[in-house]
């Protein structure tokens, strides 16, 4: 899981950001079926996950940028819940649209990084919400690492780890040996 989220986030220093979206979009995924009792994911598991360990990223990021003693009068929220990120992340992943017709916005737009010195993120334009890919994507790495650090030592997360995709820098006896696989 860290290979996952460490390429992710540099991917990120990569013109590649389909890619790096699509795979922060997984994450959610995998992360519940790794600590589910049956290691398969579901649109449940990924709402709970994205709704426990992403959208509380955005309020303490902002909150981490102001003065401390103003930190408590402020009040943001990520108007992205689990349910329409679960619905974007089908659109994404699935038929490569950012409109789901049963999502809340009619389309979910994001602003290419270094597009302009302004930061665009999490404001809803008419019926549409405009994200900036990069934030969006540091949120799930954030709520991945935080997950991670508790999940691994789990029993759920060990068994279902086992099956997980993974590299092997030296092959896969019985299959492939002396060379990366990954099976």
């Amino acid at each position: 899981m860290r290979e996952i989220i460490d390429q992710i986030e540099a991917s990120l220093d990569q013109p590649i950001y389909y890619l790096s979206l699509m795979g922060a979009l997984a994450v959610p995924d995998i992360a519940g079926a790794l600590e589910s009792v049956n290691g398969e994911a579901s649109g449940q598991k990924y709402e709970q996950w994205y709704e426990r360990y992403v959208r509380p990223q955005f309020p303490k990021m902002v909150k981490e940028k102001l003065p401390s003693e103003a930190r408590s009068y402020v009040h943001v929220e990520n108007p992205l819940t689990g349910g329409a990120c679960y619905r974007f992340r089908c659109s994404m992943l699935h038929q490569e649209s950012t409109q789901h017709p049963r999502s809340p916005y009619s389309r979910i737009l994001f602003v290419e990084p270094g597009a302009s010195s302004n930061t665009f993120h999490y404001n809803i334009m008419n019926d549409a919400l405009n994200i900036d890919l990069v934030l969006f994507c540091c949120e799930m790495v954030a709520g991945a690492r935080e997950w991670l650090a508790v999940a691994e030592s789990t029993e759920h997360y060990k068994a279902n780890y086992e099956k997980f995709v993974r590299r092997y820098p030296d092959g896969l006896k019985p299959y492939i040996v002396g060379i990366p696989v990954v099976p």
